[in-house]
Formats: C-alpha cells, sequence, structure tokens
C-alpha cells in the first residue's frame, strides 16, 4: 500500500502550517520577547560554546578596582581622590581614551571631587550613568525607554561624556545585547559603549536606520539600535590589570605600572562581593565592566553578531520553508521515510545556523523548530490515523475480494494490481467437481433450500481443496473448478489433485448422510487431468475475473462424462496419475483403466476411474 494524504488535505496542512509559522515569527521579526528566547539563547551559547574562545583586541584593556586594589584603598567605594590617582595614573600610562563604569552621583570631600574632575578632563572620558526602566512596559528589543537615569555629578559631567551603562539580559541574565541609544525624558542618550568608541577613534559613530557607522564603515545593528554581543571568552580574556600599581600608598614601583600608550581603557569594580557579575557562555560570573568592553571591542573590531532585521525576515522564511517541507514529508511519503526527511531538515538547518555563526551571522535555530514542530506533528498523527483507516478498509476489501476470488489470488491482486495483466502459461492440475442427483433435488428442495444446500456442499468443497492446497477457480452450480499449482507450482500438485479427488468423495458421501437426502443426491462426479494452461484475466477491462483455459481444462470437464457413463465417482487421466506416483508411491493403479474418446477431441486417451466404494476402501488419507 503507498500512503499519502489527499492533495486537498496535504494543501489545509501546508496552509495552516505556513500561517501559523507566520504567526510565530512575528513576535521574532518585531523582537517580542516569548518562550522561544530560553530555547534560542541555548541553541546559541551551543554554538558559541562550539567555537570556543577567540583572541580580544588588543586596543582595549581593562584597569580593575580588585581585592588587591582594595587593600590598598581600605574602603569602598574608593575614595574620589584615590579615584583620581588612578585616572592621572591611567593618564600617564599613556591611555587614549577612558570609560568608567563606575556612578558618581553623590558629593563628597569637595576638594577630593575638584581633583576628580580635573583628571577626568585630562584626557578622553566617558563616565557612567544608568536608566531606571518600568517594569514590563517595552518590548525586549525596541529603543530602551528610560522613566528616570542617575546621572553623575555635575561637576564630573562638564569633565567628561555621559554615557548609559545598561545592559539587555535574557531570561537566564546573560547580556545579549548593549542597547546604543536610550529614550529619556531629555530626549535619546548614548550607551557608554558608543561614546567610548567615539572617543577612542576621534570620531563619533552615526547610527543609520538599522546600523551604525563606525571609521566609515557601516555595521548591522538588530532591532531597537541593539549591538549583539559576541563574548572573546571567560574574565580576563580581555586584558585586565590591577589599579593598584597606579595608588601611591601601594609602593608599586614604576616599572610595575601598566602600559597603557594608545589603549582604549575601561576602570571598574571586580573586587570579591564588589560590582555586578554576569552569567556567560564562557564564565558564570564575568564582570560587568568586561561585559561592556565587550560590547566596545566588538564595535572596534567588527566581530560583533549580525542579526539584523533582514536576517530575522530569512529566519521566517526558513520556518516556512521547513513547515512545508516537513508537513509534505509526511504527507506524501511513509512515517518512517518522512521522519527521516524531516530529521534531515532539522539537521540540516542545525548545521547551518553554526556554519553561519562561525561567520558572524546570528539565525535562529529555535523559530525553525518551533514554527514546524506543531504543525509536522499533527500532520503525523493524522496521516497515522489515515493509514490505520486505509490499512483497515485494505484488510476489509482483501476479505470482500477473498470472498469473489480465492484467497490466494486475491492476496496476489491486493499485493500487486498489475497481477496478470499479461496472461501466463504454466502446467496445472485441473479437477472438475458435481453433484450426482443434483437436478431431480433441487426441483423438490425449492429455491431458498437448494441455496442453502449448495451453500453447505460449495462450503465443504472449499474446506477439502484448501487442506490439499487446491484453489477453487470457480463455482458453476452444482460444481466447482479448482487448480493445482495456481499461481505458483509445487512438487506435489499432481499428488494434491488426486488426494483431494479422493477425499472429495469420501467427505461428501458422509455429508450426503448427515443432511438426510443421501437417497436423492448420494454422491460426486469428479474429472481431473493435469497439463499446460494459460492462467490470465477474462472479461471486460472493467470487469474481470481470473481462470485457467486451455486443452487440460476441457479435457478435466469432459471427464466427468466420462465417469458417468461407466458409474465412476472419479476419473482421472493417465497423464495425472502418472506424475502424481512421483510423490505419492502408494497410489495402486486404478481399479479400472479404459482408453476412451473425449468429445471433441480427436486423439483417445487412457484414464483411470474409481467408484465410490474404491474409494472408500483405500487407506491412504
Amino acid at each position: 500500500m503507498r500512503s499519502r494524504l489527499p492533495l486537498w488535505l496535504m494543501g489545509v496542512a501546508v496552509l495552516c502550517g505556513a500561517l501559523w509559522a507566520v504567526w510565530l515569527g512575528q513576535g521574532h521579526l518585531s523582537g517580542v520577547a516569548s518562550s522561544l528566547d530560553r530555547a534560542e539563547t541555548m541553541l546559541l551559547d551551543l554554538r558559541i560554546l562550539t567555537h570556543g574562545p577567540r583572541a580580544a583586541p588588543d586596543e582595549v584593556v581593562i584597569v580593575a578596582v580588585d581585592d588587591a586594589t582594595l587593600s590598598v584603598t581600605g574602603r569602598y567605594p574608593v575614595d574620589r581622590a584615590q579615584l583620581a590617582e588612578i585616572v592621572e595614573g591611567i593618564r600617564d600610562g599613556g591611555a587614549k581614551a577612558l570609560a568608567i563604569d563606575m556612578l558618581l552621583i553623590d558629593q563628597t570631600n569637595p576638594e577630593a571631587d575638584d581633583r576628580l574632575a580635573k583628571a577626568l578632563g585630562s584626557l578622553p572620558t566617558v563616565i557612567a550613568a544608568a536608566g531606571r526602566f518600568a517594569t514590563g512596559a517595552q518590548a525586549a528589543s525596541s529603543v530602551p525607554r528610560t522613566v528616570d537615569v542617575l546621572r553623575p555629578l555635575p561637576l564630573f559631567a562638564q569633565s567628561a561624556a555621559v554615557g548609559l551603562v545598561n545592559i539587555a539580559t535574557d531570561a537566564g541574565g546573560t547580556p545579549r545585547h548593549m542597547p546604543l541609544v536610550f529614550a529619556t525624558q531629555q530626549g535619546p542618550a548614548p550607551a557608554l559603549a558608543l561614546r567610548a568608541t567615539g572617543l577612542f577613534t576621534g570620531q563619533d559613530p552615526s547610527l543609520a536606520k538599522d546600523g551604525i557607522r563606525v571609521n566609515g564603515i557601516l555595521k548591522p545593528l538588530d532591532l531597537g539600535w541593539h549591538l549583539p554581543l559576541n563574548y572573546y571568552g571567560q574574565a580576563g580574556t580581555i586584558r585586565t590589570v590591577s589599579a593598584r600599581p597606579l595608588l601611591k600608598a601601594s609602593g608599586a614601583a614604576e616599572s610595575e605600572r601598566p602600559k597603557l600608550a594608545g589603549k582604549l581603557v575601561f576602570l571598574g569594580v571586580t573586587a570579591t562581593a564588589v560590582g555586578d557579575r554576569f552569567s556567560t557562555p564562557f564564565d558564570q560570573v564575568l564582570p560587568g565592566v568586561e561585559v561592556l568592553a565587550t560590547g566596545t571591542a566588538n564595535l572596534l573590531d567588527g566581530s560583533a553578531l549580525i542579526r539584523s532585521p533582514e536576517l530575522r525576515q530569512l529566519d521566517i522564511v526558513a520556518a516556512v520553508v521547513l513547515v512545508v517541507l516537513g508537513v509534505a514529508a509526511f504527507s506524501l511519503f511513509p512515517m518512517a521515510i518522512a521522519s527521516i526527511i524531516y530529521l534531515l531538515l532539522l539537521a540540516g538547518w542545525l548545521a547551518f545556523v553554526t556554519l553561519a555563526y562561525s561567520k558572524g551571522f546570528w539565525f535562529s535555530g529555535a523559530l525553525p523548530l518551533a514554527a514546524s514542530l506543531p504543525p509536522v506533528a499533527a500532520v503525523a498523527i493524522v496521516k497515522q490515523m489515515f493509514d490505520r483507516h486505509q490499512m483497515r478498509q485494505l484488510l476489509a476489501a482483501r476479505e470482500a475480494l477473498g470472498r469473489f476470488q480465492a484467497p490466494a489470488l486475491a492476496r496476489r491482486i491486493a499485493e500487486d494490481p498489475e497481477f496478470l495483466r499479461e496472461p501466463v502459461e504454466l502446467d496445472a492440475a485441473i479437477l472438475f467437481i458435481d453433484l450426482s442427483g443434483y437436478t431431480g433435488l433441487s426441483e423438490r428442495l425449492g429455491p431458498g433450500k437448494t441455496r442453502e444446500f449448495l451453500k453447505a456442499f460449495h462450503t465443504l468443497v472449499v474446506d477439502v481443496s484448501g487442506r490439499h492446497n487446491g484453489l477453487v477457480l470457480n463455482f458453476m452450480g452444482d460444481g466447482a473448478m479448482i487448480g493445482f499449482g495456481l499461481p505458483d507450482a509445487r512438487p506435489d500438485d499432481a499428488e494434491n489433485a488426486m488426494r483431494c479427488a479422493f477425499a472429495l468423495t469420501r467427505e461428501a458421501r458422509a455429508w450426503f448422510s448427515g443432511t438426510g437426502l443421501s437417497g436423492e443426491a448420494n454422491t460426486v462426479r469428479v474429472g481431473a487431468h493435469s497439463g499446460p494452461v494459460v492462467l490470465s484475466r477474462l472479461g471486460h477491462e472493467d470487469q474481470q475475473q481470473i481462470t485457467v483455459t486451455g486443452d487440460c481444462v476441457n479435457v478435466a470437464s469432459r471427464l466427468m462424462e466420462v465417469g458417468k457413463g461407466f458409474e465412476a465417482a472419479v476419473t482421472a487421466s493417465a497423464t495425472l496419475t502418472d506424475a502424481a506416483r512421483l510423490t505419492f508411491a502408494e497410489l495402486a493403479p486404478a481399479p479400472r483403466i479404459e482408453t476412451v474418446s473425449i468429445r471433441g477431441r480427436q486423439q483417445a486417451m487412457v484414464v483411470g476411474l474409481w467408484t465410490a466404494a474404491d474409494i472408500a476402501a483405500l487407506t491412504q488419507p
């Protein structure tokens, strides 16, 4: 059985699946957070870990207020005078620009604050501001809109540029995007990373519709001017040095002071239990300052992941294609083949997104999978139900066909509708049987009881023939034609024909006795012959039956008439009995052997004749 859904049902499934994929993709296209994000970040982390860490750009350096620094300062937050000393040390180390990941919002000692302000103004510097947001008020990838901004002390804001340090994390707390611009009550505000890049390159980056231009090169951005972060490795992959040697109180020699000539320096806190930490694919506790440095480094070396609106559109196209191909596979092919095709499609997409990641492209691994699984699973279930329905119909049709054709032929037709499209010539044994005295009996019984009588007799013929590997080809009133060696020959076909002839005679006689009609119909007549026959379909192109034709069939039929003249129950040609003895050694010669003429045939033939009494005396089954 070739299993496939009707084309109309396949079309409905494809349309519904495609609409589902498009609907699911609308959220992806607009950047609205969904349950898919968790799956996508897991798949993204697998890609990141598969490709492993990579070298960070040399021009970005982190100066860390670490445990060693706090052992010198003796406190946190660091005194403004000490912080000014660190900034001065960074300047003296030759830094080209400085980005400070610390919120300097409160006024402290005026002298210390003044010193820090002067230090900040002594080199290109950007300091941190932090936005506060209304919970759940915006899509994850829209331009972040603040309700308030924690700004640095005006004294410091006059000496340095200001940039917001907020980043966008996923449901697991991992920073995935860095917003480059924020909507505040005072108007658009740049991110610290964007300011730091401009200070370092000497030219402010410019935002385009879907990207950012750095040093004249346009780099794609995600929705809402979000920069997709591409991590370099675990903490310290971006060169990190301690701020301790920059403090005079540390007693560090000049040679211990970090060399920062021409570098973009990020100053932030990494001390234990101080400062923020984030989970990333490479490190569960990456300092927040290194996350900011990572985003800035991505802008400078152009290695930020590319996840533009155009790529999101391609994700939706891939989802629709995967749905259509998956639904088509399960509609057209058997379940096993369709499953393999669908799994190969999924594996192919995952392989593609992994390869694309190595080139810096962030395609969605989760969307096509999530879009295709429900419709494909639904079609698979429908297909399974359809297949079971088809199988039940096929079995019912085969069972019904078996009532009109011999079961062996019905099976062959069901398995191969082209069976006997061309006639087949083969050697077979043919046996004809009919009732003696049937005409008078049917007249006395009437049509209804005659039908019941014949049905019981035909059942006996089928049962006995089946036990001897015979195939009942036709019922003809009170008679039947039985073939041996059809549709496939066996070495003992002649033996089976003879055994069946004897068994039919004995069992019919016993059955007659049980009906109480033995006085009117007490025996059968059997004619049997073997030789070449043609097995074929006969009839109209739209209404056919399978039967056998040939001289062997005609002779077997005529032998019943011959037996009637000799009052024999079984009349078999010598051709058949000689062939039967090859495997039926105990078959004794017939009690009576005659050379007879066959009506319509010129050549006489030798036949063996057995009466019902002769057969009853045989010891073989």
